[in-house]
């Protein structure tokens, strides 16, 4: 992906695309220019839908395994109707919700010696994580340290979506790193 994606312009193309994915998903004709050439280029993006600043739905992709106008697109459905968090969106509830796209760079696989030493190199705001161990596997975006902003309280969350105790480490624990560039709809009011 090339910079004009990183730029402040990418948050006008990027997120009127996923409102129209999730309104034409729920009847609702919603055009949105598709038309930007760095929508063809393969991208990882994460959709994320509030209300009234509370989770209504989050799905992404952590690598890029097709174009960016795709997974934004099919995130932004996914988030909205099949998140098994939530109920399904409502046509209802289109107006009072937001959305928030988030692109991903590519994941870094972090080399630490213990859990300490883990911890010690996240960068609490910046780094997003991927926490693996024995099929269990789970993310945070960055935007999560907001809510968990000590990196063990970070961790141990991280695990417990995983479906691991909080308290487990292992030798075989894999974690990776990455950052997004991120865009939100201003608020409803």
């Amino acid at each position: 992906m090339n910079h004009v994606a990183h730029s402040l312009v990418a948050g006008t193309v990027l997120l009127p695309i996923a409102r129209a994915a999730i309104s034409s998903a729920l009847g609702v004709v919603q055009a949105a220019d598709e038309s930007a050439p760095w929508l063809a280029n393969p991208g990882a993006c994460f959709v994320t839908l509030t209300q009234h600043d509370q989770l209504r739905g989050c799905i992404g992709s952590l690598h890029a395994h097709r174009a960016l106008l795709d997974d934004l697109k099919n995130n932004a459905v996914a988030a909205a109707l099949h998140d098994p968090r939530f109920i399904p969106l409502t046509v209802a509830e289109l107006g009072d919700t937001n959305i928030e796209v988030s692109l991903l760079t590519p994941p870094q696989p972090m080399t630490f010696k213990d859990e300490a030493d883990a911890l010690s190199q996240l960068r609490p705001g910046v780094d997003g994580v991927i926490f693996e161990f024995a099929g269990y596997h789970s993310t945070f975006l960055p935007q999560v340290w907001e809510q968990l902003p000590q990196p063990q309280q970070f961790m141990a969350h991280l695990k417990h979506k995983a479906g691991l105790p909080a308290d487990l480490w292992d030798d075989g624990v894999k974690l990776s790193r990455y950052t997004v560039s991120k865009w939100r709809e201003a608020e409803n009011t």
